[in-house]
């Protein structure tokens, strides 16, 4: 559909205005909801609650070829695009193609030499501001994806994917009870305590778990603003 509304700061496009507001947000820099299982932070309620599905598995959105999930429609129908091999966007200045816009834009990058945006920490440079945020993060240690094997630290999840296959060989660790999967195996040895600690916290509106209570009090919060109703429960 037509999506007239453009950030001023990115290329992300909206179809609504009021969308676009919620958008702006993620580059103020205001982001008062935390994921209460990782360093995730965001702007908005939704957000948050979308990508607490990363964690509980509810609601995503699986590839019927693949074993990839997706948190959103949008994010696995571009996914599916690896499979289908349509690539609509073309490079003016090569023969590169690329399926989605944003992997396009990047790989201009390598046809020109201006690079506007500069890190006030180090030398890096960049033709994209949005890039540049994503740089900062390896400074600030904001909202950081960490190795559970190692010291590596990245801004980006599917680099840590990427990485956490130099520890694994590119192997999954499966899940004996249920058909839970991971590349890493401190998630499994975490996963399992589901199916055999008696000391499971468990939401009362979605299917959230959790071996602490103190994360269970913060996910609870995530289902409305202000203080819930059943809070005091888990108190």
């Amino acid at each position: 559909g037509v999506k007239p509304f453009q950030c001023s700061e990115c290329s992300h496009r909206t179809a609504r205005k009021s969308d676009l507001k919620i958008h702006m947000q993620t580059h103020i820099g205001g982001k008062p909801f935390q994921c209460p299982e990782c360093s995730f932070k965001t702007a908005t309620l939704n957000s948050l609650k979308i990508h607490i599905r990363r964690h509980t598995g509810v609601g995503l959105f699986a590839c019927s070829e693949c074993e990839y999930k997706a948190t959103r429609r949008k994010e696995l129908t571009v996914h599916m695009l690896r499979h289908t091999g349509i690539k609509d966007f073309e490079c003016s200045e090569c023969d590169y193609k690329a399926a989605r816009k944003s992997t396009l834009e990047i790989h201009m990058q390598k046809h020109t030499s201006a690079k506007p945006f500069e890190c006030s920490e180090c030398n890096y440079k960049t033709a994209l501001k949005y890039s540049l945020k994503i740089h900062m993060q390896t400074h600030t240690g904001d909202n950081l994806f960490a190795c559970s094997e190692c010291n590596y630290k990245t801004p980006r999840r599917n680099d840590l994917s990427k990485h956490m296959q130099t520890h694994t060989g590119g192997k999954l660790f499966k899940c004996s009870e249920c058909d839970y999967k991971t590349i890493r195996r401190f998630d499994l040895n975490k996963h399992i305590q589901m199916h055999s600690s008696a000391n499971i916290f468990e939401c009362s509106k979605c299917n959230y778990k959790t071996l602490r209570k103190s994360h269970l009090k913060r996910h609870i919060r995530t289902h409305q603003e202000g203080t819930p109703d059943n809070l005091n429960e888990v108190i």
